[in-house]
């Protein structure tokens, strides 16, 4: 019995030593099912999603995200033509697409451009970073950084073994928020990026040495604390869609005013105003000639979108947002960069008008 008793008392400690090494120095992925509110966001994915468990300054957290596999186009014999798509048989070393969303806009609102990379025969990841949307939301415990969430980025890659440099890079795309992280990625994580589209991306500007004023974090939490869906449409249409408003624009602002309002809101504004003093503090504006990937700029040129502009003084509003200058400025000052305009346009052009926009993207891929 005594025996015994020692065999199980060893199996007990060796069980608990386990449960402290996964729960610091391994990762997981979740399947699920998860719970309809998840992190304080109940909008529904139409495509299955996971959960990356992992561990950042101390806190254990968990990340969102959408793996999708590529298919191929396969054809009839018989006429007229049908096309249908199926995926494709398992490719040990599958082209790679990484897709970053901005700060009004979650990993579910690039269905359109993954299902169009798919097609082209990509692996698309889509994360909800930390702090927004499906993913934890550790409000003022987290110290937000372009670097940090770029760290996370790259441990969900390596989670899915998709950091290996024998690989054949990957292409990197982002947008808004998600092309200042996308630019800071590719800059910490050179080997790794073999394309990097930056899509109407914020930071094409150092906003403080321009004139805006710096706030208190307390100044930013009172703005993020009145965001509803009044405010979010209003400054999307006018912004994002140039006045226009359609039910494919809705969805997303419903999406976000969602989790304005939902179980997480506190720690949802909280950080929030940390990742506006994040854009101001951290620019990568200095950082542009470092980028060595082959790099697509792709700007709707009638965007106005510029951080801390409304809270500016009008002789600084009035040099602030202007793509149709600061997108050339920028594709100048990188080595290897094209440059794609849409003067009709403006912050999301691949929601506003996505054919056209997959077009051009799909183009300078197959260069």
């Amino acid at each position: 019995m005594l025996f015994l008793a020692l065999i199980l008392a060893a199996s007990a400690v060796a069980a608990i030593a386990s449960q402290s090494k996964t729960a610091t120095n391994n990762t997981t992925i979740d399947n699920g099912p998860f719970p309809t509110d998840l992190n304080g966001s109940n909008f529904t994915y139409p495509h299955p999603f996971q959960l990356f468990h992992f561990g950042s300054q101390g806190l254990p957290l968990e990340m969102a995200f959408i793996d999708l596999p590529p298919i191929v186009a396969t054809t009839t014999t018989t006429k007229p033509q049908h096309v249908r798509y199926t995926r494709k048989k398992p490719n040990p070393k599958p082209k790679i697409a990484l897709l970053l969303h901005g700060k009004n806009f979650c990993s579910i609102t690039w269905s359109t451009t993954a299902a169009t990379l798919q097609k082209a025969g990509y692996r698309v990841i889509i994360p909800d970073q930390i702090g927004f949307c499906k993913s934890s939301k550790p409000g003022t415990l987290y110290q937000y950084s372009l670097h940090q969430l770029a760290l996370n980025t790259y441990s969900l890659l390596s989670a899915l073994d998709l950091t290996d440099p024998s690989n054949n890079g990957i292409t990197v795309v982002g947008h808004s928020l998600g092309g200042m992280l996308a630019t800071r990625f590719s800059l910490l994580y050179p080997d790794l990026v073999s394309s990097l589209v930056l899509v109407n991306p914020i930071g094409l500007e150092p906003y403080l040495e321009l004139g805006v004023p710096y706030p208190d974090l307390s100044v930013t939490l009172k703005t993020e604390q009145t965001s509803n869906y009044m405010s979010i449409k209003g400054y999307e249409q006018s912004t994002y869609y140039l006045g226009a408003w359609a039910p494919e624009y809705n969805v997303w602002a419903m999406m976000l005013a969602q989790i304005y309002a939902g179980t997480e809101a506190q720690n949802f504004v909280e950080g929030q105003a940390r990742v506006v003093d994040m854009v101001l503090t951290q620019p990568v504006f200095y950082e542009f000639p470092r980028v060595r990937s082959k790099t697509l700029l792709m700007v709707g040129t009638k965007d106005t979108t510029a951080i801390g502009k409304q809270w500016s003084p009008p002789d600084v509003k009035e040099k602030l947002g202007r793509y149709e200058l600061i997108g050339k400025e920028t594709a100048n000052m990188m080595p290897n960069c094209t440059l794609v305009e849409f003067e009709d346009l403006g912050h999301a052009p691949q929601i506003q008008a996505p054919d056209r926009f997959h077009a051009a993207l799909l183009q300078w891929l197959r260069t």
